[in-house]
């Protein structure tokens, strides 16, 4: 019999596309566990992943979930493998036919299946019962409960709210959003004894720290690492990954939220084995899952300052005074966006001004006319997405058209979307608005003619500015900050400076030996998701050889 659940609100979630047989599934599954768990049934992949993100959203839990297998649009191993990224916990088990069982076979692999079952299951007692007790008593061991609900009451247009929004959603943390204006924000303020004059106010359950509060780890546990990898983009999960599983003491140190500018992108489509794309929440979430899986610890919150050699430790300071040590570093810090200067962008930011992706500001923009400033894949990919909803999404590039810097997929989905339109030539002159963005001023490079446009939302994904500046003195970097690394420091065949090894610098190795370089912060890198990750795995590879010299 199953044992209570730690909460009334556990669910098992049953999805088959026979109506009679899905109603079939959830009786038997009342009949056995309806008193300790809530049992929600689906027809559909798509219904039942709904339902999993508004559990998600409610904080619930969700002990198992059981898929058949031979369902239209999507079938049972496509829909666990997305149901993977939303409950990553949940036991998953396949109902299949006898002649599916090569298909429940290759699930194991797909989504890590944790069981299979034959239709008809009759008897329920000797063929059902069984298998769910396992599992639910394996689930109540592994302990999946989530952090309690994270609230935030601020307003819509805050730039500091819109911050806080933005750092929840991309460390997958559920928090529930509250207006100041409405009764239920009027409510949570006074009972935090607040007036509204400072926001957002963050409340948690307990009252601890937010990142502590969240399941963020930010202290290191030790002060001694084989490798410290700094940033978490692709490059530095990858990094984390291949260091991790190949043995080094590894730690991932991340200023905001692992994913970097890849993180934030609504839709990655030419990434290889994701034939029907993947978005960069996903992928980051499976990679940090992955890292973490192999031993690697993930510090999040954390600002680097300063590196430092001190023989042959390598020193990573924190802004806050404290440091971490390590045999080598991979400098993995990406880049962000370049800043727009035009007047009005820099009081308006955070205010219908957004740099990169704001994905949680997204459903703002249902039914609006919204403007994309960036003529790459980024800027590519948030267009795609924000026009599903908006009334209309232009592009606005400064080039003459978008072959430059943009992917062929991506400008023909562009081509043949209904309401996207491309403004090549074409610049933000100035920006408008009493509290929040309100009309644009945009300029024609051509003519110099400029035209006034109304607009509440301004996606900005230009140019691309290394965050290298806490290495100055250090280590080796180009004109425009990215870092410098194996043949690039050696165009003569000499060493750099102050070189003092029998060897020239190792492909990825930067000018002070052990400490090497991954993805866009590297001087001429691809920008690419694959290149950074291929990058990350490379430099653990030379991390290696390294060490094995030293």
């Amino acid at each position: 019999m199953a044992q209570a659940a730690d909460t009334a609100r556990t669910v098992i979630l049953t999805v088959d596309d026979d109506p009679g047989v899905s109603r079939a599934v959830a009786r038997d599954l009342r009949r056995r566990y309806g008193a300790s768990y809530r049992i929600v049934r689906a027809e559909s992949g798509q219904s039942a992943l709904e339902a999993l993100r508004e559990l998600k959203l409610r904080g619930d839990l969700v002990a198992v979930i059981l898929a058949d297998y031979r369902m239209p649009q999507m079938n049972g191993i496509e829909f666990l493998e997305q149901a993977l990224d939303v409950y990553p916990g949940a036991r998953r088990v396949l109902l299949t036919a006898y002649a599916d069982t090569n298909a429940a076979i290759d699930a194991i692999n797909v989504v890590d299946l944790d069981h299979y079952l034959l239709k008809p299951w009759d008897p329920p007692e000797e063929k059902l019962y069984p298998v769910l007790d396992d599992l639910l008593q394996a689930w109540r061991a592994s302990d999946h409960r989530p952090v309690a609900s994270t609230k935030v009451v601020g307003h819509r247009w805050s730039a500091r709210s819109s911050d806080v929004r933005e750092f929840l959603a991309r460390n997958q943390v559920p928090y529930r959003w509250y207006s100041a204006d409405e009764p239920e924000g009027r409510r949570l303020l006074a009972a935090a004894g607040q007036d509204g004059s400072r926001l957002p106010l963050v409340v948690t359950p307990d009252g601890a720290p937010l990142a502590a509060r969240v399941g963020l780890a930010t202290t290191p546990t030790a002060e001694f690492y084989d490798l410290v990898v700094v940033g978490g983009g692709p490059a530095g999960l990858g990094a984390a990954v291949y260091g991790a599983s190949e043995g080094l003491r590894t730690v991932l140190v991340e200023r905001s939220a692992t994913g970097g500018q890849a993180g934030q992108s609504s839709r990655i489509e030419n990434y290889l084995g994701f034939p029907d794309g993947v978005s960069g929440a996903q992928l980051t979430d499976r990679a940090r899952r992955q890292a973490a899986k192999f031993g690697a610890e993930i510090l999040t919150t954390r600002e680097v300052t300063g590196l430092e050699v001190n023989g042959s430790a390598r020193i990573v300071r924190f802004s806050d005074g404290s440091a971490v040590a390590a045999h080598s570093v991979i400098l993995a810090t990406g880049v962000s966006y370049r800043q727009l200067d035009a007047p009005g962008l820099t009081e308006l930011t955070g205010c219908g001004v957004f740099y990169g992706s704001a994905l949680t500001e997204a459903s703002g923009c249902q039914g609006q006319d919204v403007y994309i400033v960036g003529g790459a894949n980024s800027a590519g990919q948030a267009a795609m997405y924000l026009a599903r909803g908006a009334k209309s999404v232009t592009l606005l590039v400064r080039g003459e058209s978008l072959a430059a810097s943009m992917s062929h997929y991506l400008i023909q989905q562009i081509e043949q979307a209904p309401n996207i339109s491309v403004r090549c030539g074409t610049v933000v002159d100035a920006a408008h608005g009493t509290g929040h963005l309100e009309q644009l001023t945009l300029r024609d490079l051509a003519t110099g003619r400029t035209e006034p446009v109304d607009a509440q939302w301004l996606f900005v994904f230009v140019g691309a500015a290394p965050r290298t500046d806490w290495l100055d003195g250090t280590v080796l970097r180009d004109e425009r900050g990215f870092i410098l690394a194996g043949p690039d420091l050696t165009p003569e065949g000499r060493p750099p400076a102050g070189w003092e090894l029998d060897r020239p610098p190792y492909h990825l190795e930067t000018n002070v030996p052990g400490v090497f370089v991954a993805g866009d912060a590297r001087a001429e890198s691809a920008k690419r998701v694959a290149s950074a990750v291929g990058e990350g795995a490379m430099a653990v590879m030379l991390v290696h050889r390294y060490l094995e010299q030293s």
